[in-house]
């Protein structure tokens, strides 16, 4: 497979995947944790920002940073949204590959089961849980359940960074996995909350939707603005935006 080289926007490394086939054809042999870049991400670059997607395989969850490659000079660079990715990553794998699912409330997780064995009978469900892990002696044991039984790929829907970090400590324990954080997928794949119509994700606005439907996000939204200045000035055309410091691949990945 051909070695595709992180590109840095702002201190984060994004992987300039040109299509959903060659990110999973990716993962697949090069394994490791899945993180969604956006703009939030990148225009709030932190030592979370650093040490876990810097790391690991981080690819465009938004048009902003898609935007930012293409004025890089990656053409074909495309969005791939986290919330079906993980679905096409049963699709390919679901006959060949064992899961675990982590996160949601006891009632989501529970539907999520019996939605997905549903939708593939041939699932191998290793384990799921909901997401509240309430003390230290209750992640311990998920930590040694996921290294006891060596799912092939772990879907953990927490919200960031919180389900990075969890992804990380059950890499150190069970590292030859696939690992993907899924936000909220698991209440759109459960209709427990509404995605966005088609026609506002076909024109990138299904941040404005989420938006309206939820006000409270409007501070943390400012940044796909602030990208959007970034993006009109041109500040990532200057290829000295790579932090200093930062890692590019973990040795294992090479």
């Amino acid at each position: 497979m051909e070695d595709i080289k992180q590109v840095f926007l702002n201190g984060v490394g994004i992987y300039p995947f040109t299509s959903e086939e060659q990110l999973i054809s990716y993962i697949d042999e090069k394994k490791g944790i899945l993180v969604a870049v956006n703009a939030c991400k990148i225009m709030h670059d932190s030592k979370f920002t650093g040490d876990i997607i810097n790391n690991n395989i981080g690819y465009c969850d938004g048009s902003g940073p898609v935007i930012a490659l293409k004025q890089r000079g990656y053409k074909d660079v495309c969005k791939i949204a986290g919330c079906d990715l993980w679905l096409h990553l049963i699709d390919r794998f679901v006959d060949t590959k064992t899961f675990y699912i982590i996160g949601g409330k006891q009632e989501v997780i529970e539907k999520t089961e019996a939605q997905l064995r549903n939708d593939y009978p041939n699932i191998k469900l290793l384990g799921c849980r909901n997401g509240y892990i309430k003390d230290a002696e209750e992640k311990e044991n998920l930590l040694n359940d996921i290294a006891t039984k060596k799912p092939d790929v772990v879907f953990v829907a927490m919200g960031s960074p919180r389900q990075e970090n969890l992804m990380g400590e059950m890499q150190r324990r069970h590292p030859n996995a696939i690992y993907q954080g899924l936000g909220g997928s698991l209440d759109v794949y459960t209709g427990t909350v509404k995605r966005a119509p088609k026609w506002w994700i076909d024109h990138n606005l299904e941040f404005a939707y989420r938006l309206l439907k939820e006000p409270r996000r409007l501070k943390r939204d400012l940044s796909v603005g602030k990208m959007a200045m970034w993006v009109a000035l041109g500040k990532f055309k200057d290829k000295s935006s790579k932090k200093k410091g930062s890692k590019s691949k973990k040795s294992k990945k090479k």
